[in-house]
């Protein structure tokens, strides 16, 4: 798999629901519909639009924001894809200077 899509529905009620794709090709369907595909091959964002505004297309605070909800799906891409996933823990604070 290469791709992550999402996309966001509004409910009639007006909330807010989103789907989740993994997909080896992107359809013009996909690049018509979804708010977000991630290309895991090359590292890029292909599309990242939300309510209809563009949001800038910054890989590594994108894939970090969609990190903290699908660790797993987000883990597996990068290592089908030939690329380690290293995550960092926060340095614990000092607080001997407080």
């Amino acid at each position: 798999m290469r791709y992550l899509i999402i996309t966001y529905y509004k409910k009639a009620n007006g909330q807010i629901d989103e789907s989740t794709a993994v997909t080896k090709s992107v359809k013009p369907r996909d690049l018509q519909m979804a708010n977000v595909i991630l290309d895991f091959k090359t590292l890029s964002v292909l599309k990242c639009t939300m309510d209809g505004a563009t949001v800038p297309k910054d890989w590594d605070i994108i894939v970090a924001y969609y990190y903290q909800h699908y660790p797993a799906i987000i883990e597996r891409l990068f290592k089908e894809n030939g690329y380690e996933l290293k995550v960092e823990e926060p340095a614990p604070a000092d607080i001997s200077r407080l």
